[in-house]
């Protein structure tokens, strides 16, 4: 943005607003202008409009993911250390791959911020506490809604998906896989699956199958925290995301 909001607001002369100002000012102490209400594109905090509704769909999707890696006898023949270190590193991009394949749209509005008057007053009773998790901001999320209709555009198959979710989850260059070539060959195979279901489907674009690949790289550039943040903080607060995704898989 070319000016922060936060910068041109009016003065304000009322007798009570000046003294609300100077106490938060004091109770603040010399907290930065960063940890302070920004109304700028890119620190403005957004939420789910509709978090009930959301966040259950995500849910949904989540255990779908799940299910996709329960399915799968390769998986499980894996060393359990080699399936924990690509769990934590695929579930991310996984996800919102389920998310385009299951048509989840979403809006969000402003993080609605207390009043000055509640800080002050609650303030000295300690009742009042910043969340204990970070609020994504608007152009986090607006990054991750285009990355979600790029996919959208590509409309693909139930194969495609599949064959797709194979080639992300079997990721050889994660660090640490004791079985690296093993999974470097069941990678392989789902992409050779996937070039192959792709020339009866759409046997006049031949560079789709590059252009899938292309665009399925770009699901990792979105940072699990926001996704955990955005679609599961409201419904697990605090808890690990990671943890509760390997106790669904082993349950």
């Amino acid at each position: 943005c070319e000016r922060c909001q936060c910068q041109s607001e009016d003065k304000r002369t009322a007798i009570l607003y000046t003294l609300l100002s100077q106490n938060l000012n004091h109770s603040q102490g010399s907290r930065s202008p960063a940890h302070q209400r920004c109304l700028c594109h890119q620190r403005r905090t957004v939420c789910l409009r509709t978090p009930h509704v959301t966040c259950q769909a995500a849910s949904n999707v989540l255990v779908k993911t799940i299910s996709f890696m329960k399915n799968l006898p390769s998986f499980y023949l894996l060393p359990r250390e080699d399936q924990l270190l690509l769990l934590d590193s695929c579930w991310a991009p996984l996800f919102l791959l389920g998310l385009v394949q299951e048509m989840v749209t979403f809006e969000v509005m402003e993080t609605p911020a207390p009043s000055m008057l509640k800080k002050i007053l609650l303030d000295g009773q300690r009742k009042w506490q910043e969340p204990e998790w970070t609020q994504p901001t608007l152009a986090a999320v607006q990054r991750l809604q285009c990355c979600l209709n790029t996919f959208w555009k590509l409309d693909l198959s139930p194969k495609e998906y599949a064959y797709l979710k194979g080639a992300i989850l079997f990721n050889p260059d994660i660090p640490g896989l004791r079985a690296s070539p093993y999974i470097k060959s069941l990678q392989q195979e789902a992409q050779r699956a996937l070039h192959e279901v792709l020339q009866p489907l759409h046997p006049e674009d031949q560079g789709r199958f590059a252009r899938i690949l292309l665009i399925s790289s770009t699901l990792k550039s979105i940072p699990p925290t926001l996704i955990t943040d955005l679609f599961f903080r409201p419904i697990i607060g605090n808890a690990d995301i990671v943890d509760l995704i390997v106790e669904m898989l082993y349950e």
